[in-house]
């Protein structure tokens, strides 16, 4: 879930979440309505804030163990749901230690077993790596990874970090001013992205050559299939409409001329590009 600060996606999640009601409208969780069957989504899903309340004078384990008694787990059924989150968010090792001596990463990995503790299906996750450094978001990726392909949950997460996003998400929506301006998988939103810009199915290509760059530019310039050309540092930078074999030639050619090629490659547009294409920067 995509979009400026403002743009409404923590009230779209806290609505998901049943902690706001809709003025209009309504949302469903595995069927259930988020205005008329509140309590059987609580059960089914998983909210993460972005910041989330720590109480006092609390460990762990005990931190755990107060939202395991809240959705009702007694017993032996308790102590494994608590046994389960620590070895899942790899939290053992820190078991009995004050909650607000946690570092931030670690912090984080405790919000989310807190989420986890029931077992839901779905998890909204609502900038969770705000703030970590990155080892500490590259560990938090590899943990949400996880629980989509090994544990089978359904992940509705938002982010900054987007080209983290894009690494990690099966599809975006992006959202601006309370409105989708778009959806669907993350190569749908590249075409999207191309089809704001006016794009004519130019594929880019970034050529690096040693030297002579100026003299790569005017060659290219000079080549069929090849549109616009622009030099950045050692690199020429350019779009190209041809097939497989016109883009060989393009490359043996390179070759041939003697330039000293270091490096040629297709660029693929990010999502943080398609985000900037799609977005106009509007605030409600």
């Amino acid at each position: 879930f995509i979009g400026p600060n403002g743009a409404g996606k923590t009230t779209a999640m806290r609505i998901l979440s049943t902690l706001d009601t809709p003025t209009a409208g309504d949302a469903f969780i595995c069927g259930y309505s988020v205005v008329d069957d509140p309590d059987k989504v609580r059960r089914l899903i998983g909210f993460m804030p972005d910041s989330f309340g720590k109480y006092a004078n609390m460990n762990v384990v005990e931190y755990l163990d107060f939202f395991a008694r809240a959705y009702g787990y007694r017993g032996a059924a308790r102590r494994d749901a608590i046994e389960r989150v620590l070895v899942f968010t790899e939290l053992r090792k820190l078991a009995d230690k004050s909650i607000d001596t946690l570092s931030k990463g670690m912090s984080q990995r405790l919000g989310l077993g807190r989420t986890l503790i029931h077992d839901p299906e779905v998890l909204v996750l609502d900038e969770p790596a705000a703030g970590l450094d990155p080892r500490a978001r590259v560990e938090l990726r590899e943990l949400v990874h996880l629980l989509a392909t090994e544990m089978n949950k359904t992940i509705f997460i938002s982010s900054h970090i987007l080209t983290e996003l894009g690494e990690i998400c099966d599809s975006a929506a992006i959202i601006e001013a309370g409105r989708i301006l778009a959806s669907g998988t993350i190569d749908e939103i590249r075409d999207m992205q191309r089809a704001s810009q006016g794009g004519s199915g130019a594929e880019t290509f970034i050529a690096r050559v040693a030297s002579r760059v100026d003299d790569l530019e005017r060659w290219l310039l000079e080549q069929p299939f090849v549109g616009l050309v622009s030099v950045s540092g050692d690199a020429c930078t350019f779009e190209f409409e041809g097939e497989q074999a016109q883009q060989h030639q393009i490359l043996k050619g390179i070759i041939n001329n003697d330039f000293e090629l270091l490096e040629f490659h297709g660029k693929t547009e990010s999502l943080e590009d398609a985000f900037m294409a799609i977005t106009k920067g509007i605030t409600q």
